[in-house]
């Protein structure tokens, strides 16, 4: 099935269970996935790889208003959006651990003959797009600094 039709199973369900916060979550995933095929020159049809990148960012969106949220000590507003990114991380593959994270980068390090911090940016190149949507960006990035520093 296609992402869109997960969606909107799941608000299906979200509705007949009157989850309010998977609703609202439900419903932005939905509204993304229409502006996204909608946009000028797109084809209609998003790619996996498009979708991914999408709710990563819808995720990481709620993640960051949250993170604010609690640093000026507003909890009430927070966990409304921890729980809407719960929501939509279930439609992303499982993330892969540090460990194996770390494993790649070694690898694309020795593969690309990187020596030092000024090789970062072919280093990121790579492990991103081998990495596409089961891995944080920020993530990816300290482990290759901590490997590039050694």
């Amino acid at each position: 099935m296609s992402l869109q039709q997960d969606v909107m199973t799941a608000m299906k369900a979200a509705m007949k269970d009157k989850n309010q916060t998977a609703l609202t979550a439900l419903r932005a995933v939905k509204s993304a996935i229409l502006l996204a095929q909608t946009e000028n020159g797109a084809s209609g049809d998003l790619t996996e790889e498009n979708e991914l990148k999408m709710l990563q960012k819808l995720v990481k969106q709620r993640k960051d208003s949250a993170a604010i949220y609690l640093e000026q000590g507003r909890e009430d507003l927070a966990q409304p959006e921890l729980d809407e990114a719960e929501v939509i991380s279930q439609f992303l593959p499982e993330a892969l651990s540090e460990e194996e994270i770390e494993k790649v980068v070694v690898a694309a390090i020795d593969n690309s003959g990187a020596d030092g911090m000024k090789d970062m940016g072919k280093v990121m190149g790579i492990v991103s797009k081998e990495l596409a949507g089961k891995a944080d960006g920020k993530t990816i990035s300290s482990i290759v600094k901590a490997k590039l520093a050694e």
